[in-house]
């Protein structure tokens, strides 16, 4: 059996999880939380929350983790690994040739005043947005097209955007993957304590809500670089198609 390898590479505070929670409903797949975030904390030294619980988990050989998790063997046709692009530290990028890769990026400024709250002070590499910007190009190089998923555009109308992206990946749309339980999965990753707190009360996607006032001073610069990397791939993400 062919296995459909489907990356997501998002940013931090993106709805991630959600999307894999969606994903993680469907009878036809496997889901995979985060792999390479062991690796991404041996080779960078980010000092995160829960840093030395992540480093126990997990495998922090990310050539071996690509080898055997990322291409390894799987019981069903559909492999959906939730990924953070800026994990993609001192690997051969080459086995994205093998993968189909989506990108899921989020406003800004909002997904800035929610890092902050586990990363102090954010800087560009914290978001993700550089690495994202350069795997979208690099993709597109070697002749793919991926997908471009946004945190508000997917929440304006889950059913319609996932939909979208179910097609684009030439696979079924699944309406199971509109709910879920509240509470954890099984996949979660040993860092959920630290970072879930929402997706976990949660049974499904939220409505979008707008982020009232003005982003700290602090911020600022990092937000002034962010901005034109998520405008260019904002341009090109999926959106609601109205009337639904």
């Amino acid at each position: 059996m062919e296995t459909l390898r489907i990356c997501l590479w998002s940013g931090p505070r993106n709805v991630s999880t959600a999307v894999m929670y969606a994903f993680s409903r469907r009878r036809d797949a496997r889901v995979v939380d985060e792999p390479l975030y062991a690796h991404y904390l041996r080779c960078s030294g980010a000092q995160h929350p829960g840093r030395e619980v992540v480093l126990a988990a997990q495998d922090a050989d990310g050539e071996r983790v690509v080898r055997e998790v990322v291409l390894g063997p799987c019981d069903r046709p559909i492999l959906f690994l939730k990924m953070m692009a800026h994990h993609l530290v001192d690997l051969d990028l080459s086995f994205l040739d093998r993968t189909a890769n989506v990108i899921l990026t989020r406003e800004p400024a909002d997904m800035l005043r929610s890092l902050v709250h586990q990363v102090p002070e954010p800087k560009l590499a914290d978001t993700g947005l550089d690495r994202q910007v350069e795997l979208y190009e690099r993709l597109r190089r070697r002749g793919q097209e991926p997908p471009v998923l946004d945190a508000r555009e997917l929440l304006r109308d889950p059913a319609d955007v996932l939909e979208q992206l179910c097609d684009r990946l030439a696979i079924p749309f699944d309406p199971a993957m509109l709910s879920w339980p509240a509470g954890g999965i099984p996949e979660d990753g040993a860092w959920a304590p630290y970072w879930y707190h929402n997706v976990h009360r949660s049974t499904g996607f939220g409505p979008y809500r707008d982020k009232p006032g003005p982003v700290p001073e602090a911020l600022r610069p990092v937000l002034a670089e962010c901005r034109p990397r998520y405008e260019m791939l904002y341009a090109a993400a999926i959106k609601p198609r109205g009337g639904r």
